[in-house]
């Protein structure tokens, strides 16, 4: 139970870090604070809520993975490298993706609803 404890602690430092350092995370924390806010205020159903919260934990988990490959291939190959630089484009590649995606849920989930209040 100690070493679930101490990898559950170990875990948190992770995301806080990722959080506390990364300007990219933090504009997705802005992004999850305001969609969370839109959908409160719309009422968006369960299954609404379903996709954009998949939606965040896919963006929040992809930026820390490209964070983490940043961190260690700069470790690794201080000075510029064409491979560790095609890495580090590809796990940034994924985050856009991953951001792209969120946004046309978003524009799915929010739009029928901005098009009623817009009328």
């Amino acid at each position: 139970m100690r070493k679930i404890i101490k990898s559950f602690g170990f875990a948190f430092k992770g995301l806080w870090l990722a959080v506390s350092t990364q300007r990219n995370m933090q504009i997705h924390l802005l992004a999850i604070v305001v969609i969370t806010s839109a959908g409160f205020y719309f009422q968006i159903s369960a299954y609404e809520w379903i996709a954009v919260s998949l939606c965040f934990a896919l963006v929040i988990s992809l930026e820390m993975i490209n964070t983490a490959i940043e961190i260690f291939a700069d470790k690794l190959h201080p000075e510029k490298n064409e491979q560790i630089g095609k890495v580090k484009d590809i796990a940034a590649g994924a985050v856009l993706v991953a951001a792209i995606f969120a946004v046309v849920v978003a524009g799915l989930v929010f739009g029928k609803y901005l098009l009623v209040m817009l009328k």
